[in-house]
C-alpha cells in the first residue's frame, strides 16, 4: 500500500482528469445510428457492439453477400470493454499458453496454429480497409519485478520458442535500455503475436467496414430477450423486435439473453489511467524508442504502453468484482483504486514527478473459469453465444466470431472440433460462496506475488480448473 504522501501525490496528478476512455474521446467518432422501432426482420441478428459483434457482422456480410444483417447495440460501438481495454492485440486463444497448456495441452499446437491465422487475418483486414488504429509489429515485453520472477521469465521465453514464437530473455540493464525503470530486474520480449493498437479506432473502422457491406447498425437498442420463433428466432428490445434466422450473441460481461449461461461469467472491473502527452525530455528519461508494450510478470499485473501521441497508459493490478455480478455506471468511479493506480505508476516511473493525468476509466472483464472463450448453442443452434475472453478478447473475439458463424451456419470446421468449442467453461457457485472464493482468490494470489509459491488454495483451484485472473 503506498504511504499517504504518494496517495497526496497521485491525487494531484489526476485532479482534472475525465472520466471517460481515451480511446473513444476523439473528434472523428460518428454520431449513433438510430435506435431500433417497430417489427423488422433479417436474415441474421448480431447483438453486442463490442469486437465479438463488429467481426460477427463484418464476416457474415461478406461470406454471404446480400444477406440481411442487423447488428443491435446498447449505447454506442464500442462503448463496452473493446473501447475500454488496454490497446493490445495477441495471437493467443487460450489466455497465454500456460492457461493453454494447462487446460488444452491435446490442441495446443492447433490452437497456436488457429490464434496466427486469425492474428495474420486481422492485420490484412486493418491494411486492406485503410483502418488507421496505430497497429505496430514492436511486439510486448513481460517484466520481472522481484527476484523469484526471473524464473518465470525464463521458463515464459522457452514456452515461446518452443511453440513457433520469436522471444528474447532480457536481464535489468537489457529491460531498462528500452523503457528504464529502476523496478525492473529482467523480462521476455516476445517479437511475434502480440503487439499494440489503438482499439477505439478499431471499432470504430469495423464499424464502418460493416456499414460499407451493407449492415443494419441499430444504436441505442438494448436487447431484452431472444425466443424461438418458428423455424428462426425472435430477438426483443426495448423498441421494438427483429425476427431472423438466427442470432449471434456478443455482450460478453454483460447479462446473457440467455438465462443458464448467466453461472458462467462474471464480471471484474478493471482500471486504467493515461497520461497528459509527455514532453521531449520527459521522453528522454523514460527511452522507449522502440513502442513495445509493457505488462508485468505477476499474478496481479500493469500493463502499459504508449499512444501514438506519446501518452503512457497504465492499467490493471485491481480487478474489481462486486456482489451479486452488480454492474453500472457508477462503479467506474472509484478514487482510491485510482489513486493507487497512480501512486504504483510513480513509484515505477519517479522520474515522471509532477506528470499529469488526462484519463481516467474502468471496464468489466468477462471472466470465466477457464480464462478463455467459451461457445454455447441454443434454441435449436438458431442462438450460439460467445463469451469469457477474459481481457485477451482484442484478437479472439474475431476467432470467436467466426467460429460462432460456423456453428450457426452448420459448417464443420477445424475450429468447430476443437474440445475448447465443443466443451463449458466450469461455472461459478452462487452468492455468497462466488464473492467470498474471488475475494480469497485476489488474496492468495498477492501473497504468491510477493513469496513466488503458489500456497495451498491457489494450488488446489489448479486441481480443480477454477480461479481467477487480473
Amino acid at each position: 500500500m503506498a504511504d499517504r504522501a504518494a496517495l497526496a501525490a497521485a491525487e494531484a496528478a489526476l485532479a482534472g482528469s475525465t472520466l471517460a476512455p481515451y480511446w473513444l474521446d476523439r473528434a472523428d467518432r460518428p454520431a449513433p445510428a438510430e435506435p431500433l422501432t417497430g417489427r423488422h426482420q433479417a436474415d441474421l441478428v448480431v447483438v453486442g457492439g463490442g469486437f465479438t459483434g463488429l467481426w460477427g457482422a463484418v464476416l457474415a456480410a461478406e461470406r454471404q453477400p446480400g444477406r440481411r444483417v442487423a447488428l443491435l447495440e446498447a449505447t454506442r460501438v464500442g462503448d463496452g470493454a473493446s473501447g475500454r481495454n488496454g490497446g493490445f492485440v495477441s495471437s493467443s486463444l487460450t489466455h497465454g499458453l500456460g492457461n493453454g497448456e494447462a487446460r488444452f495441452a491435446d490442441e495446443l499446437d492447433r490452437l497456436e496454429a488457429l490464434g496466427l491465422e486469425n492474428y495474420r487475418a486481422l492485420e490484412t483486414f486493418v491494411v486492406e480497409h485503410g483502418i488507421a488504429c496505430d497497429l505496430r509489429s514492436a511486439g510486448t515485453i513481460s517484466v520481472a519485478r522481484r527476484a523469484h520472477e526471473l524464473t518465470a521469465a525464463a521458463e515464459h521465453r522457452d514456452q515461446l520458442v518452443a511453440h513457433g514464437h520469436r522471444a528474447e530473455l532480457l536481464d535489468g540493464p537489457g529491460v531498462r535500455a528500452v523503457l528504464d525503470s529502476p523496478t525492473f530486474l529482467g523480462g521476455v520480449w516476445q517479437q511475434s503475436g502480440e503487439e499494440p493498437v489503438d482499439p477505439g479506432a478499431l471499432a470504430l473502422g469495423l464499424r464502418r467496414v460493416a456499414l460499407e457491406l451493407g449492415v443494419q447498425l441499430f444504436e441505442g437498442t438494448r436487447a431484452t430477450g431472444v425466443t424461438s420463433e418458428g423455424a428462426g428466432v425472435r430477438v426483443t428490445t426495448t423498441g421494438g423486435s427483429l425476427t431472423a434466422g438466427g442470432v449471434l450473441l456478443g455482450t460478453n460481461a454483460f447479462t446473457p439473453l440467455v438465462p443458464r449461461l448467466r453461472r458462467y461469467t462474471v464480471p471484474v472491473y478493471d482500471y486504467v489511467v493515461v497520461t497528459e502527452p509527455l514532453d521531449a525530455e520527459q521522453r528522454r528519461s523514460l527511452g522507449w524508442e522502440g513502442g513495445q508494450g509493457f505488462s508485468d510478470l505477476a499474478n496481479l499485473f500493469h500493463y502499459y504502453r504508449m499512444t501514438a501521441d506519446g501518452r503512457v497508459l497504465w492499467g490493471g493490478y485491481d480487478a474489481e468484482y462486486h456482489f451479486a455480478s452488480r454492474m453500472g455506471p457508477e462503479l467506474e468511479d472509484a478514487p482510491h483504486l485510482y489513486r493507487a493506480l497512480v501512486a504504483r505508476f510513480l513509484a515505477t516511473f519517479p522520474q515522471l514527478e509532477g506528470i499529469r493525468f488526462s484519463h481516467r476509466w474502468a471496464g468489466a472483464i468477462d471472466t470465466c473459469t477457464r480464462f478463455s472463450a467459451f461457445f454455447a448453442q441454443d434454441l435449436g443452434g438458431r442462438a450460439v453465444s460467445v463469451a469469457g475472453y477474459t481481457g485477451l478478447g482484442v484478437g479472439a473475439a474475431r476467432f470467436g466470431a467466426a467460429t460462432a458463424l460456423d456453428l450457426l451456419d452448420g459448417r464443420r470446421t477445424e475450429a468447430t472440433e476443437l474440445a475448447m468449442v465443443r466443451s463449458m467453461p466450469l461455472p461459478f457457485p452462487p452468492e455468497p460462496i462466488r464473492w467470498a472464493g474471488i475475494e480469497l482468490t485476489k488474496r492468495a494470489s498477492a501473497t504468491a506475488d510477493r513469496t513466488g509459491r503458489r500456497g495451498v488454495w491457489l494450488s488446489t483451484l489448479d486441481r480443480l480448473g477454477l480461479g481467477f485472473d487480473s
